[in-house]
């Protein structure tokens, strides 16, 4: 079975920095993307990155774009989601989510939470002014 468990929120004032990490299990030897979305009080779940297992390739949110780097140590099936200069907007619930495939992940739009199977807890980014 496949579990999620992210950490790493927290708060810190504008311009600042934190990292994110998504520890997976149940997705030795398969195929995967791992997404990280955001929720906002009162707003939709929107997805901010993703990472493909089959190539490394990377996505972002226009919104992210040069501010937050995704990575994966495969060694220790963590998804890790760097983010720089944040800003207030940026406030919201962290998640993660995984899509696993044992032969090859075939996905629509990485940015629709639905195309997700599985999902983490969630952790708390606040952004101060």
């Amino acid at each position: 079975e496949v579990q999620l468990v992210e950490s790493g929120g927290g708060l810190v004032q504008a311009g600042g920095s934190l990292t994110l990490s998504c520890a997976a299990s149940g997705i030795a030897d398969a195929d995967y993307v791992i997404a990280w979305f955001r929720q906002a009080p009162g707003k939709e779940r929107e997805g901010v990155s993703c990472i493909s297992s089959s190539d490394g390739s990377t996505y972002y949110a226009d919104s992210v774009k040069g501010r937050f780097t995704i990575s994966s140590d495969n060694a220790k099936n963590t998804v890790y989601l760097q983010m720089g200069s944040l800003k207030p907007e940026d406030t919201a619930v962290y998640y993660c989510a995984a899509i696993v495939s044992e032969t090859i992940v075939v996905i629509t739009d990485w940015r629709r939470p639905y195309e997700y199977p599985y999902w983490g807890q969630g952790t708390q980014v606040t952004v101060s002014t």
